[in-house]
């Protein structure tokens, strides 16, 4: 089988059953199991958590199945490398997403935004993201394979440098040593005057208060946007920023676009569960930004020295995990001292 084969190229139905599943998994969600606005518990977003890591697990095995098409040790050894490409992809979208959460929290609170509707803004923010990632993506995958320069030899070595891929190494070099001396999250920072915020104001009113889980309300014969629609474009541009830094660094996984796509979708949607299961403990992973520096970096570092050096997908996803579970282990041993205010701002 031709090493350079797309999963697409093998089993193009894969798209079809990819779609099909995401829509049913999105209207049970929506239409089904949270129909009605409500506070989601702790059992609630462990369940949902299991399923949606469970789903992405089981979609990586039919990425092994798909490339090991005859059972040849050349099948096995590219269907093994394309698996371990999804999990990677997978694993390090899934982290970088993590930090999405502290800063979710942090506009939560600064819009008041009742509990119970928190579900209903990240199901809306989802929706986003699957239409943004898809662009970044494909888009991004198009533009690295036509900013190849002509092969050249340095050092003795032929070697063929990617112009995208170098600028997107030093950025990501660049993003997680900031990352890493930026330390926590802004909990001052003004969410209302952010781009999202201004786009929703720039064409309607906005009432002072939430009208259940209304975007819109009527006041005095005037239709205006309700608040919580003004924290969905918030979140919505939030994903838009944190997508550069994420998608840039899965292109130093893969350049199957699908692969790509697929891992990156099935982390977003697990990403609300997470959030509702995580939000209260936050604090307890306060080590997890520096170790989201590190593999920021790393892979940064990965994206440079691609021309000359090829670090396999096994070896990433084994750093990567490494790296997570040490700051996690970190944040445990040595957890963040929670001030008064703190406290009861987690309560809240």
């Amino acid at each position: 089988m031709d090493k350079h084969q797309g999963i697409l190229d093998l089993h193009p139905g894969l798209v079809w059953g990819f779609a099909i599943t995401v829509v049913i998994m999105l209207l049970l969600d929506l239409g089904v199991f949270n129909k009605k606005s409500h506070e989601v518990s702790s059992k609630e977003a462990t369940i949902w958590s299991i399923v949606w890591i469970s789903l992405s697990m089981i979609f990586s095995g039919v990425v092994y199945w798909a490339f090991n098409t005859d059972g040849s040790p050349e099948s096995h050894a590219l269907a093994v490398e394309k698996f371990t490409q999804y999990q990677a992809a997978y694993w390090i979208e899934k982290a970088l997403s993590v930090d999405n959460l502290f800063v979710f929290i942090l506009v939560f609170g600064f819009f008041k935004v009742p509990k119970h509707l928190h579900h209903k803004v990240l199901f809306w923010g989802i929706i986003g993201a699957l239409i943004f990632r898809a662009i970044f993506i494909f888009a991004g995958v198009g533009l690295i394979n036509l900013t190849y320069l002509p092969e050249m030899n340095i050092f003795g070595h032929p070697v063929k440098i990617n112009i995208v891929m170098t600028l997107f190494g030093l950025f990501l070099v660049y993003a997680g040593i900031k990352s890493w001396g930026e330390g926590e999250e802004d909990d001052n920072e003004d969410f209302s005057d952010t781009p999202g915020a201004r786009l929703v104001k720039k064409f309607w009113k906005v009432s002072d208060n939430y009208d259940g889980d209304k975007f819109f309300t009527i006041q005095n014969g005037i239709k205006m946007a309700t608040p919580l629609l003004v924290v969905v474009a918030v979140i919505e541009f939030t994903d838009v920023l944190f997508a550069v830094d994420s998608i840039p660094a899965i292109f130093a996984i893969s350049n199957d676009p699908f692969i790509l796509y697929t891992s990156n979708i099935f982390a977003i949607l697990g990403l609300r569960s997470l959030y509702f299961l995580l939000a209260n403990f936050i604090h307890m992973f306060s080590k997890l930004p520096y170790g989201l520096a590190v593999i920021l970096s790393f892979i940064g570092v990965k994206m440079l020295i691609a021309p000359w050096i090829h670090i396999p997908s096994p070896v990433s996803l084994g750093i990567v995990g490494g790296v997570l579970v040490i700051s996690v282990l970190l944040s445990i041993i040595f957890p963040e001292k929670v001030t008064g205010d703190k406290e009861k701002e987690i309560e809240e």
